[in-house]
């Protein structure tokens, strides 16, 4: 009966220690989470080429895309994340570290993508300045650089375009034969054209209203695509299509947060995008020549 008492406070007195150091342990991250608290969240700005492939026509990549860097979490020397950019989404860990206020990272996507790739950063000032480079050296974008600022996201259904900006879809380009008769010759050449959006879609909020066949019915295709993206906008949908994102990534409430949205839609938006689908599927553009 006594070795079962002994044996019996040796284990409460066990596990008592290991209770002390699950809480200890518990206390210290809590401490440090707080302390790097400040650092968690969105970093939004672009992301633009530094080197690409010498051997790639540059209209097989863009430029400057939107990046959303999500710092998520800082444990000792180990920091976890998120980048989001151009319709990806992938986690992000690797290497932190702190020196004179400087906060310095080194975090890496997994590998598995094509485009996945190396963010070497540092946060000076409230500010990230750093680069990516590939993992892939046959990508046809090998580096980007990247400043980016803190910026929180929150749903807000009342957000719209700007109305002071000239809506053109840049990469429908067509051609179109022109004829001209210059001294009594007739001379063919080309222009370039392009489909375009009027101002209606700085004013038809599909999220707030629920439209009507009337509301859409003489809208052009890009105008229905435009509308119904801006739902998607506005929820933090991260674009894939290159001629999606040359119309949210310049607005400075459009931060790329998520690859899918489908379980974020309200009913008044659901029944717009099934309408604004019926009508698209129908509708033509109109194309119209531009000085670039």
């Amino acid at each position: 009966m006594k070795n079962i008492i002994v044996l019996f406070s040796l284990f409460l007195f066990i596990s008592c220690k290991k209770e002390e150091k699950r809480v200890a342990n518990l206390q210290a991250e809590k401490i440090l989470d707080e302390k790097y608290q400040n650092l968690y969240g969105n970093w939004v700005g672009d992301f633009i080429v530094l080197e690409a492939d010498s051997l790639v026509d540059e209209s097989d990549y863009v430029y400057s895309n939107k990046l959303n860097l999500i710092i998520k979490k800082i444990d000792n020397n180990k920091a976890f994340g998120q980048s989001v950019v151009a319709g990806n989404s992938r986690p992000l860990s690797g290497i932190f570290s702190e020196k004179n206020g400087e906060y310095s990272f080194i975090l890496y996507e997994p590998g598995k993508n094509n485009d996945d790739g190396k963010f070497t950063f540092k946060i000076i000032n409230d500010t990230i300045k750093g680069i990516w480079i590939a993992n892939d050296k046959k990508n046809k974008v090998l580096s980007r650089k990247f400043v980016l600022t803190k910026q929180a996201f929150k749903y807000n259904p009342n957000l719209m375009l700007p109305e002071d900006t000239e809506y053109v879809d840049w990469y429908s380009e067509k051609l179109d034969t022109l004829k001209e008769v210059i001294d009594d010759e007739e001379v063919t050449y080309f222009e370039e054209t392009y489909r375009t959006a009027s101002d209606v879609i700085t004013k038809l909020n599909a999220s707030t209203t629920l439209l009507k066949e009337e509301d859409i019915k003489n809208l052009k295709k890009l105008e229905l695509e435009i509308i119904r993206n801006t739902i998607f906008a506005r929820h933090g949908y991260s674009f894939k299509k290159k001629s999606f994102r040359q119309f949210f990534d310049p607005v400075d409430w459009y931060i790329p947060v998520t690859d899918d949205i489908s379980r974020e839609l309200t009913s008044i938006e659901q029944k717009n995008i099934v309408l604004l689908n019926r009508f698209q599927k129908y509708a033509e553009d109109n194309y119209d020549s531009f000085g670039r």
